[in-house]
């Protein structure tokens, strides 16, 4: 079987829109609205919104690839890169680089791709790894393969183009990528579309011995970003890790040929989902805000604490709510002074309650 760098037509992609029209229209239109809503917003809050959804774009894009990286010190990497103050200070030097990668894609994504671009944020998230010769284009020569199973019984999914062929493809990517934004040449006025192209395009050269991944997710976003003339707000890399096992497939199969319809599909698809998680955690952020603004005078110093605890977990609240013995746990007080402290918030209207006796759960109320 021939992979699709290897076919007479690479890399003039062909693609049909006509069933993906209906979305393309719902991404500009959820653009506009979430736009609208972060504009509208305190900038203080507006500043949390944003942070929040780089965090989660930089834990979520080392997770697709097995890296599990400390929220808070992606948190932390991220804050100290936007100059904000912090009271953690991360040592992990991935979680350093990743987050170094988000925050210059943000402030670069009007600028062309240039090779030493593309080498910098390698550098940046080869940090920590001593195995990698970072920064520049892979060169061994055996072939760069996507494996799977046991040794003696591997199933290769994937081959990528011969180390020495790199510098000449990722020239031509290079080159059409920039052409193909606004303005360009070769441009290609629906975002969503050129996102998806550069995706498969870059990962299918796959220009690096690791981190190919990463990269290319960044790319995808830059595109996007820069069709919106403004740093996207969206975490692609959470919705594709959801259903991680489809974004490898979609993947393989758009490696299989040059009619890539079925890869812009599911592209178009899970930008849409992306939009949808990034407007719910900017409605989140308000309703945060607005509730501390109604009782922060309310609650006591343990009080707080759990709240916020609460509250880290974002949208979809306390994994199974807070109880009394998690919140004696946090607190390091009594099992008295937790039960007395959670039926006040409850009496106040700040918590539900689910359950009873040693069952009882308490869930924050932010309506």
């Amino acid at each position: 079987m021939k992979y699709n760098w290897q076919q007479a037509d690479w890399p003039n992609f062909q693609y049909s829109t006509d069933h993906v029209e209906t979305m393309l229209y719902e991404f500009s239109e959820k653009s506009g609205k979430i736009n609208g809503i972060l504009e509208s917003l305190p900038e203080e809050t507006k500043s949390e919104a944003i942070i929040e959804l780089l965090v989660s774009e930089a834990i979520k894009t080392s997770e697709i690839e097995g890296e599990y990286l400390s929220r808070k010190d992606v948190m932390s990497s991220i804050k100290k890169n936007l100059g904000l103050k912090t009271d953690v200070i991360s040592k992990d030097k991935t979680a350093e680089g990743i987050s170094e990668l988000m925050i210059d894609g943000q402030k670069t994504f009007k600028e062309y791709i240039t090779e030493e671009n593309l080498f910098n944020w390698h550098t940046l998230l080869m940090k920590g790894n001593s195995t990698i010769q970072a920064g520049q284009w892979r060169t061994h020569e055996e072939p760069m393969q996507v494996i799977s199973g046991a040794m003696g019984k591997e199933k290769i999914h994937y081959e990528a183009p011969p180390s020495k062929i790199v510098p000449k493809e990722m020239n031509l990517f290079i080159q059409w990528f920039n052409q193909t934004g606004r303005g360009g040449e070769m441009e290609i006025k629906k975002p969503i579309i050129r996102a998806a192209i550069a995706h498969l395009y870059f990962e299918t050269i796959h220009p690096f011995e690791d981190g190919n991944g990463r990269i290319g997710r960044a790319i995808s976003e830059k595109a996007l970003s820069q069709y919106m003339d403004r740093p996207i707000v969206l975490s692609l890399s959470k919705a594709m890790e959801v259903e991680k096992k489809e974004y490898y497939a979609a993947l393989q199969l758009a490696q299989r040929s040059n009619e890539i319809t079925p890869w812009i599909t599911y592209f178009v698809k899970t930008t849409i989902s992306a939009q949808i998680d990034a407007e719910s955690l900017i409605e989140f952020t308000l309703k945060k805000t607005k509730f501390f603004d109604r009782y922060k005078h309310q609650l006591n110093q343990r009080q707080e604490k759990a709240v916020r605890r609460m509250l880290k977990s974002g949208p979809k609240a306390f994994d199974g709510g807070m109880n009394a013995r998690k919140y004696v746990s946090l607190n390091k007080t009594s099992k008295p002074t937790a039960t007395r402290d959670l039926q006040d918030l409850y009496d106040k209207g700040i918590l539900t309650r689910e359950g009873g006796g040693r069952s009882t759960s308490y869930f924050l109320k932010l309506e």
